[in-house]
């Protein structure tokens, strides 16, 4: 692995790191299985959810993770061979963390010829004012991160907002609302924001981490590991993480069935009466029994 340090900070360029393929065919083949698959699974997400339309602006939000390169690549990539035209804009918010690499993500998105923007917003100074010693930073960062992205977005005119979230997020973030909040809530591939100006998309919703990790490590993009809340150990999503982790070692195929699961809902079987008319069951049953009377009597007529 080939590393440049700054400060506070490792960027990593992954070369086969952690997955060592020292031939070069095999590692050629295996990029373009990976490309291939993330390619379908991605077009299969944007397709499901109507995610992006002829003459979209879609404002690619890149952190420096492994994530969110490979979507922009990856829309990057279908941009080219959609049957759709849509503008694709990259942008980072640089939140002032110390030491964070400034150079990294405008060389690298200029050596692939890409509009974009880098904001500057001191977030980091607020988080570490606000929260409280042992309090985990993600809520109150995602928060002011999303607000000055919204922002942005209606000042480029952006009419989509891309975020880098997969298939393992949404899962994680199912069992963190089930475990600690108390909701069958998960993390939707497509939203519409609260005061209902913004959509924001999730096109890698039904990629897998393993091969996102895989083609970042063989793409050898310069990673930028998060030093805010890399530095917080044992907090819930970690958590949740490592017991999917585990799940999906001792029982191969959980995670997909799990996944599954979540598209396909039957709200009669829960217990929400917002999302099912339960008070309703006893007039339903009435009125079946009403209907199979009449249904019953045609039958009589017409046998006579």
């Amino acid at each position: 692995m080939v590393f440049g340090s700054y400060q506070n900070y490792t960027v990593g360029f992954l070369k086969n790191a952690l997955f060592p393929m020292p031939d070069p065919r095999k590692k050629t083949f295996t990029l373009n299985r990976l490309q291939k698959n993330l390619r379908r699974e991605t077009g299969r997400a944007i397709a499901d959810f109507n995610m992006i339309v002829d003459g979209d602006l879609v404002m690619a939000c890149l952190s420096g993770g492994k994530d969110s390169y490979v979507m922009l690549d990856i829309l990057l990539n279908m941009q080219k061979h959609a049957p759709i035209d849509f503008e694709v804009v990259a942008v980072n918010l640089d939140q002032k963390q110390p030491g964070f690499p400034e150079e990294v993500l405008p060389q690298y998105l200029e050596s692939i010829g890409v509009k974009y923007h880098i904001l500057e917003r001191d977030t980091y100074s607020v988080v570490i004012d606000k929260v409280e010693p042992g309090k985990s930073y993600c809520g109150l960062c995602s928060r002011l991160r999303r607000g000055n992205l919204y922002s942005f977005a209606d000042k480029i005119g952006a009419s989509k907002i891309a975020l880098g979230h997969h298939r393992n997020d949404i899962m994680e973030t199912l069992f963190l609302n089930m475990f600690f909040g108390g909701k069958l809530k998960a993390m939707p591939p497509k939203l519409l924001s609260d005061d209902k100006k913004h959509i924001v998309i999730r096109p890698l919703a039904y990629c897998k981490e393993e091969e996102i990790a895989r083609f970042a490590d063989l793409k050898s993009f310069p990673i930028i590991p998060c030093n805010l809340c890399g530095t917080q150990e044992n907090m819930q999503r970690q958590e949740i993480k490592k017991m999917l982790n585990d799940w999906d070692k001792q029982y191969p195929g959980r995670l997909d069935v799990l996944f599954k699961s979540i598209t396909n809902v039957a709200p009669s079987h829960l217990a929400d009466t917002t999302l099912f008319d339960f008070h309703s069951l006893d007039k339903s049953r009435e009125n079946e029994a009403i209907s199979g009377s009449k249904d019953a009597e045609k039958i009589n007529v017409v046998s006579l």
